[in-house]
């Protein structure tokens, strides 16, 4: 019994683990994706950096990445950049990719 316990909180701790990547993932691609935008609409350093935790908070509206989209494709639309929502999905797996690949670099 105490082997099926422990097989049981292995499991249990690894998927934590996978969650909390998967987690910090996200919020490393939004960062990324932040400072993307930021760019497309010539913010300041300071800008960039307040922007980037805008785009990071917008995920937490709903689940999913729509929340992120919507945001994105408003601010971008309204500093008159040139992107549209395909775009914008493009660069979000993009970013995804590169942030897998720094935080895996990190490790």
């Amino acid at each position: 019994m105490t082997e099926f316990k422990d097989r049981e909180r292995a499991e249990e701790a690894h998927f934590a683990m996978d969650e909390e990547f998967q987690f910090k993932i996200s919020a490393r691609r939004n960062r990324l994706l932040g400072e993307w935008a930021a760019g497309l609409m010539n913010l300041t350093p300071e800008e960039t950096d307040a922007y980037k935790k805008a785009v990071v908070q917008a995920d937490f509206e709903e689940a999913g990445d729509e929340d992120v989209i919507r945001k994105l494709l408003g601010d971008l639309t309204a500093a008159n950049a040139d992107v549209s929502e395909a775009d914008i999905r493009v660069k979000l797996d993009q970013m995804a990719v590169e942030a897998k690949r720094q935080l895996t670099s990190e490790l």
